[in-house]
């Protein structure tokens, strides 16, 4: 594969650096992301990796556009509302680069679903916002030896890590399963809160895709946005893990 003009003139500034340039590029060109969750945490993501050029972006959720999504959930506008997110996310971002291929996925990723759709990426986003879905990604992720990126957000909180499965710490080895509320009350986020986290997420998936810098693994990066406040914990593999261990 090799870039065409339009492609070269829309990328000028990966092309620009020399840890991407024009190989990396057309390494993106060719790579497949797929984003769990087209809310908060999802629009940011999935907006930053169409913008870098990610040939190929699976986007996986079941829920309509509501109002309230729209605070924080860039995918969206108020025409989308009542829509599927899916549906929404897909017209956004081929509206911004018509040339990469976006897949919907209109439901929920499950035990019986996740090995063919996971099968087919190369990086995996967790921008969902419920502890069950975040668990059974770890699972999933790590069955098929899928690297991934969770992320959680919260009031004025947010957390994420890179996951490289059989390598490093997974989900479960710092969160345990039992412990986690089975139905999470809605506490904000303040609006821009997912802008932040989602856009790490992004960088994460296209270091990893270009074989670049330090990912955020065997690492969990906490953000206050009160304080402005980032703090980088490093957490091991648990040798006890129901997922990894």
């Amino acid at each position: 594969m090799s870039l065409t003009d339009e492609q070269r003139q829309r990328y000028a500034r990966h092309l620009a650096l020399p840890e991407v340039g024009e190989a990396g590029q057309e390494k993106l060109l060719r790579s497949k992301v797929l984003v769990i969750g087209a809310g908060g945490l999802g629009s940011p993501t999935a907006f930053y990796l169409a913008a870098a050029g990610i040939g190929t972006i699976g986007i996986m959720d079941g829920d309509t556009v509501d109002l309230s999504n729209l605070q924080r959930q860039i995918l969206h506008t108020t025409a989308s509302v009542g829509a599927n997110k899916t549906t929404s996310a897909q017209e956004r971002l081929e509206a911004l680069d018509p040339s990469i291929r976006i897949e919907p996925y209109p439901f929920r990723l499950s035990v019986d679903n996740a090995p063919e759709i996971l099968a087919g990426y190369d990086f995996v986003i967790d921008a969902t916002d419920n502890f069950d879905s975040k668990f059974l990604i770890a699972r999933a992720c790590h069955k098929a030896a899928k690297p991934y990126s969770h992320a959680g957000i919260r009031n004025f909180h947010g957390q994420t890590m890179t996951v490289l499965p059989g390598q490093t710490a997974c989900y479960r080895c710092i969160f345990h399963e039992e412990d986690a509320p089975k139905e999470a009350i809605p506490q904000g986020p303040i609006g821009a809160l997912p802008g932040v986290i989602g856009s790490i997420q992004a960088i994460e998936a296209i270091k990893y895709l270009l074989g670049i810098g330090t990912l955020l693994t065997d690492a969990l990066l906490t953000f206050d946005a009160l304080t402005m406040s980032f703090r980088k914990v490093t957490v091991r593999r648990d040798s006890a893990c129901g997922v990894c261990g």
